[in-house]
């Protein structure tokens, strides 16, 4: 099996990619975007994953079966994040129940 070689210059380019999202990720939490503010970290944070994936663990030259894992594995990941955010934005549709506190003990002196 061949190994593949990534000249160090991809990976001087990588990491400094990563520090300024690294950079950016910080400087976006400062300013308050609502919101969007999440939307926005987490658009940051799949850029750093994806670098990450695709040169420091060398997806991009990998076969095409590593690619079909890692589309499962994203494609999972969705489902779950689905389930999850279903089962929070569904909690208020159900009122609470009314009289389970536990009843006050009034003692007769």
């Amino acid at each position: 099996m061949s190994q593949h070689v990534v000249p160090k210059k991809t990976y001087l380019f990588v990491f400094a990619a990563l520090i300024s999202l690294t950079i950016l990720t910080t400087s976006v939490a400062m300013i308050d975007l609502g919101p969007v503010n999440i939307v926005v970290a987490l658009l940051i944070a799949m850029c750093k994953a994806s670098l990450v994936a695709l040169f420091f663990m060398h997806l991009r030259w990998s076969s095409r079966l590593m690619h079909i894992v890692a589309i499962a594995a994203l494609f999972w990941l969705a489902i779950l994040l689905t389930l999850t955010l279903s089962d929070y934005r569904t909690r208020q549709w159900t009122p609470a129940a009314e009289g389970w506190e536990a009843p006050s003990i009034q003692l007769n002196r």
